[in-house]
């Protein structure tokens, strides 16, 4: 089936990307070895060139790859690398661990984000926040737009440390983002509450507020501790 075909939130440049590092990670390519052209690339995923051009940012990004001008991308010895992990979520403890940690990682990406971003990164932030207005419309939580937001943040930091983090926190903040979810939808404004603290952010990280998507970053992540901490009390 065509990725075209696929009805899907994902875009096409994601899938491409997501299956490229899988291959990539697995070692279906070796160390150093020529990546195919984008003419093939596009042929093998059945999408258009500017598709792969786009997942090839990503992974080059992401430091899985590199590119030789005249003679195409070839994977980096750090590509093969297994990524970042941790081990599964077990307990409240480990949740509270989990939101410290972000309030360290998360508004430094914010801040990086405000003064790195550019017109792509910045439409992926509000792609991502726009899921979450429709959602917030309907008076629903969507989780996946939710961590989207973050992570697309993180990806307009433009440091791979930041994204590689959070992807290897997806289950635990997805944990985190589900209950919270939860609560916030108990309170007659909450849900939208909440959503306006995202869109402050997306704000000042396209004004190049680096200090204001910093703070807005933390109290949006404190808030989110303390809104569902209480209701596991």
């Amino acid at each position: 089936m065509a990725l075209e075909n696929i009805t899907v939130r994902k875009s096409l440049a994601d899938l491409v990307f997501e299956r490229m590092h899988r291959a990539i990670k697995s070692g279906a390519y070796q160390s150093d070895e020529r990546l195919p052209t984008e003419h093939d690339l596009a042929a093998e995923f059945e999408v258009s060139r500017p598709v792969i051009r786009e997942a090839l940012r990503r992974l080059r990004e992401q430091g899985l790859i590199y590119s030789r001008r005249g003679a195409g991308s070839f994977v980096r010895v750090l590509g093969m690398k297994e990524p970042l992990g941790f081990g599964q979520l077990e307990n409240v403890a480990d949740l509270l661990n989990c939101y410290e940690f972000r309030l360290t990682l998360e508004p430094a990406a914010a801040a990086a984000a405000a003064a790195r971003h550019n017109a792509v990164s910045l439409g992926a932030i509000r792609q991502a926040l726009e899921l979450m207005r429709d959602a917030t419309n309907r008076q629903s939580h969507r989780e996946d737009a939710d961590f989207q937001f973050h992570l697309a943040i993180a990806l307009a930091a433009k440091n791979s440390y930041f994204s590689t983090a959070m992807e290897a926190l997806k289950d635990h903040i997805a944990v985190g983002m589900k209950f919270h979810g939860a609560s916030v939808k108990r309170e007659a404004a909450g849900l939208s509450r909440v959503f306006a603290e995202h869109e402050a952010i997306c704000d000042a990280i396209a004004a190049g507020d680096a200090a204001a998507a910093k703070q807005l970053m933390f109290d949006h992540l404190t808030g989110s501790r303390e809104r569902l901490f209480q209701t596991t009390q």
